[in-house]
């Protein structure tokens, strides 16, 4: 077997089983402790792999989000579905928070509801409800980063800390054992606001997100009530939101 061909095995072994230790490449291979160790080499120069003591394992922190505009483009139907399950909890009348996600965006889409109050940091979500009747805006000042189309800062901290609402629809980036976790501090720092502020917290995640880890921790489970979702989460994770009471709900079901 020739070494690319090694390399792609042990990747899908990584991402099946975690973890690989060099006296298992031997064994799967039937290669020398010597190859073993310049196969993990190469894999790390690729910045595919964290090489560990006698082995390797994938990374756990994802660095690489797209721009706004280029996720919105791709985002696939499993993201919608899970967009009009949660547009069919609003009802008439709810004070809500949507952050800035593309998620979120459908979510904004589907709304149908009369006499809501929306309160956001997304550009792109303000622009889309300002075409809709029986709906208050509340665009949140502050800096705005054009990469991401949202408002941050103090100035949008600050104003958040003036409203209470029913409901905060919060689109998901990574989501593990420890909790929710985002690329972007200052957005993090919004976001942590956003959870104050709401009566029932509605995390929208596709099944991608589950088991990946970004730069910034903005909460545990035992500030989420809802997580919408397109698969059921892996059995760590569901006995963890279990234990937090946060109900899970699939849209394949």
């Amino acid at each position: 077997m020739y070494q690319e061909e090694r390399l792609i095995s042990i990747l899908q072994h990584l991402k099946d089983h975690k973890r690989i230790s060099i006296q298992e490449i031997c064994d799967l291979f039937s290669v020398s402790r010597d190859t073993a160790r310049r196969d993990i080499i190469k894999l790390e120069e690729q910045g595919r792999i964290i090489r560990t003591r006698g082995g390797a394992i994938l990374p756990t922190l994802k660095k690489e989000i797209f721009a706004y505009k280029e996720r919105l483009g791709r985002e696939p139907v499993e993201k919608r579905d899970i967009a009009r399950v949660a547009a069919s909890l609003i009802k008439d009348g709810d004070y809500i928070i949507m952050d800035a996600s593309t998620t979120v965006q459908f979510v904004a889409e589907y709304l149908s509801t009369k006499n809501n109050v929306v309160v956001t940091n997304s550009i792109d979500i303000a622009d889309l409800l300002s075409r809709k009747e029986d709906i208050k805006i509340r665009l949140l000042g502050g800096e705005l980063n054009p990469r991401h189309r949202f408002l941050y800062g103090a100035s949008t901290i600050s104003k958040l800390s003036e409203y209470q609402v029913d409901k905060l629809f919060l689109g998901a980036c990574g989501i593990t054992s420890d909790g929710l976790t985002y690329p972007d501090e200052e957005e993090g720092y919004v976001k942590r606001e956003m959870i104050r502020r709401a009566d029932q917290v509605i995390v929208l995640a596709d099944h991608t997100k589950f088991g990946k880890r970004l730069f910034h921790k903005i909460s545990g489970f035992e500030n989420i009530d809802i997580i919408i979702t397109d698969q059921e989460p892996d059995g760590d994770i569901a006995a963890i939101l279990r234990e937090h009471n946060v109900e899970v709900i699939i849209t394949t079901e």
